[in-house]
């Protein structure tokens, strides 16, 4: 156990990791912190530090659940799996205190305000807690984990690296995964959308999401979408882009691969009958598109979820 042993590379505010069980810490730089805690015994596992108030939290849970401790438990917060909590205070420290169910994985990430600050400075009216006005205000939000944030988070769990790449391949992982977490569209707001003030466009276009979800293997033409619909092949394109985000052809392949990936995780299907079951006709053009929207194979993701 190693407990308040000062890292050359650590901002003198930040105290080193109590590790219990298997919970490591990755010193990324002296503003970035990953911690990974894998709970594989048989009892409930502790997990303590001490974090400036200079510093965010994102606590990250794939499986299982846990239980972050404040005020000497006076006040708690539970992380389940799929989960997600983003903690930032900066009145006040907020030592992590975790309690590891068994079986669980859970994985926290802590950067600096001023690294962050750096990465997202014009994004600032977007991501809430970062605006003027409540720069000096609490921020706790819990949010689900996203099937693209799975996969980082499955990669930055299971990782097999020479020690001299560790520094970048975490780096970029965590930047990766700040992306996709603050990757909510804002396209929806009506005062940018003047679409969005048509009501009967609006139910046109759900009804069209609704048309390619369930004929999701032989979904129509976007003519013939268009068509159904009742609206001009522009109006879709850009009704569908303006309420979801995204265009037809992509929001329709992310469902797919959302879909396959909950077959798989179910075990009830191996890679050949899930590609089927979502509609490609070879197990090669499945493996394709899963792999290039999560970076991994149908079987390489299957064999980490038992891992």
């Amino acid at each position: 156990m190693i407990l308040n042993k000062e890292k050359k590379n650590q901002p003198k505010s930040f105290l080193e990791s109590v590790d219990i069980g298997s919970s490591s810490e990755i010193v990324v730089d002296k503003e970035i912190f990953i911690t990974i805690h894998s709970n594989n015994t048989n009892q409930l596992q502790k997990f303590n530090k001490e974090v400036s108030k200079d510093f965010i939290q994102f606590h990250f849970c794939l499986k299982g659940s846990s239980e972050l401790v404040f005020n000497e438990g006076s006040y708690k917060l539970k992380l389940t799996k799929g989960k997600s909590l983003l903690l930032y205070n900066p009145q006040r420290t907020l030592p992590i205190n975790l309690s590891n169910q068994i079986g669980s994985n859970i994985i926290t990430i802590l950067i600096s305000i001023k690294k962050f600050h750096l990465l997202f400075s014009d994004e600032a009216s977007y991501i809430t807690f970062l605006s003027k006005e409540n720069i000096l205000k609490k921020y706790y939000t819990e949010e689900n984990i996203s099937p693209s944030m799975s996969i980082v988070l499955t990669q930055l769990l299971n990782f097999n690296l020479n020690n001299s790449v560790k520094p970048l391949y975490f780096k970029a992982k965590t930047f990766e995964l700040l992306s996709l977490y603050f990757n909510k569209s804002d396209e929806t707001n009506l005062d940018q959308c003047p679409f969005l003030v048509s009501e009967s466009n609006v139910n046109k276009i759900k009804l069209a999401k609704d048309i390619i979800i369930n004929r999701l293997a032989e979904p129509p033409s976007l003519n013939d979408l268009a068509d159904e619909i009742g609206l001009s092949l522009k109006k879709l394109k850009e009704g569908f882009k303006q309420i979801y985000g995204d265009s037809v052809y992509s929001f329709l392949i992310d469902y797919k691969m959302e879909l396959a990936r909950k077959l798989l995780e179910s075990g009830d299907y191996n890679v050949n009958e899930v590609g089927l079951k979502i509609g490609y006709s070879t197990s090669s053009h499945f493996i394709a598109a899963f792999k290039k929207k999560y970076g991994v194979t149908p079987k390489k993701y299957f064999i980490s979820l038992s891992s």
